[in-house]
């Protein structure tokens, strides 16, 4: 098994290493390139689609690791992928509808949640609720795998954030699957890690940089999803063995997840209360405000807030062995107030170098 791991990851890293500069050359040559727009962190025409690279990846992964799978999710998975792939490359070639692309992502859930292996039967006691009927498992399923899948869409705003953040959280997931003895999972998740390892490579370099586009986020944020399903669904024979008490596991995930979840939460509030559309383009995420709040350079704030990820995920942790969920709650919640106190500070930065640009001319002078 030891073996068998550092192939799988070792496979997709030299495999996403190699691939992606032949990707460069025919998105330079058929002239495919993301040009720069008032939104964007960056001001010149960039190669993207980086993420064909991972479909290739995932697609070769799971025929290696199909005899892993207990209830063969290897073979549900290839559909799913393929669907979200699809719809992705669409959506970076020529643009696709908000409809097209949700209905494309609950075809691809349809495949995964019909394999057992995924169904919700219980919370494990959180928020005193136990066995919950089959359907609302699904629904809540779809609902959530729905969610993630986008969330991880909308922070994939500045070069190395959805790429450190995909390592931080698949690296939390195969710690959890392995203590449980999930090898299949483990396995995706090594392959999702070297897939991203090797891209990132490229995503912070300059002169062969290429970005993941909405064909490499949809596929990292569905595999994600799935990966989040699943430690939902782990049946109860299993649970005893999870490195948290049980009864805690959502709590948990959300903390694995805080940084597209809250991200995504706290945008669509602050639209929401400006009168706009929660769906209506801004630079008011999370890396903008450490970018333009901070003046960080995209590396530095995709560090920064990866490690504030992987901190969070630790610390939830390290309680939740101690602490039931009524005691968690409150914890979880007060460190999740005191993130948000402190993007008080860096939305007022924000504005005041927007209102006043030779103040920001001064500080850029400074740091030169």
């Amino acid at each position: 098994m030891l073996w068998y791991t550092i192939g799988i990851f070792l496979g997709c890293f030299i495999f996403t290493l190699l691939t992606i500069p032949k990707i460069i050359n025919v998105v330079k040559y058929k002239n495919l390139m993301d040009d720069p727009g008032s939104r964007s962190s960056h001001e010149q025409k960039t190669p993207t689609l980086g993420g064909v690279s991972f479909y290739l990846s995932f697609v070769g992964t799971l025929f290696f690791i199909r005899n892993f799978a207990v209830y063969e999710e290897a073979i549900y998975l290839m559909p799913a992928l393929t669907i979200i792939f699809i719809s992705g490359l669409k959506d970076d070639l020529v643009s696709i509808s908000p409809k097209a692309k949700l209905l494309a992502q609950f075809c691809a859930i349809a495949f995964v949640l019909y394999n057992p292996s995924f169904a919700i039967t219980s919370l494990h006691g959180f928020m005193g609720i136990g066995t919950i009927p089959q359907l609302a498992g699904a629904v809540l399923s779809a609902f959530f795998m729905i969610v993630v899948i986008n969330a991880f869409n909308l922070i994939d705003g500045i070069d190395g954030l959805a790429a450190m953040v995909g390592l931080v959280i698949s690296g939390a997931y195969a710690f959890i699957f392995y203590t449980i003895n999930q090898g299949f999972f483990v396995l995706l998740c090594l392959a999702l890690q070297g897939c991203l390892l090797a891209f990132l490579y490229y995503n912070l370099s300059v002169k062969r940089k290429i970005f993941m586009g909405d064909t490499g986020s949809l596929l990292v944020g569905f595999i994600i999803s799935l990966l989040t399903i699943k430690l939902l669904a782990v049946p109860m024979e299993d649970s005893f063995a999870l490195p948290f008490l049980r009864e805690n596991t959502p709590i948990i995930i959300i903390s694995i997840l805080i940084v597209p979840l809250l991200d995504t939460a706290r945008v669509f509030i602050v639209r929401i209360l400006n009168k706009r559309s929660p769906f209506s383009a801004d630079r008011n995420h999370l890396h903008h405000l450490f970018t333009d709040g901070l003046l960080l350079s995209h590396k530095r704030a995709s560090f920064f807030i990866s490690v504030l990820n992987l901190l969070f995920i630790g610390l939830i942790m390290i309680l939740s062995n101690y602490l039931g969920y009524k005691l968690l709650l409150p914890a979880f919640s007060l460190a999740v107030f005191l993130i948000l106190l402190y993007c008080i500070p860096l939305k007022k930065n924000k504005e005041r170098f927007e209102e006043k640009p030779e103040a920001l001319k001064r500080l850029m002078e400074k740091k030169k």
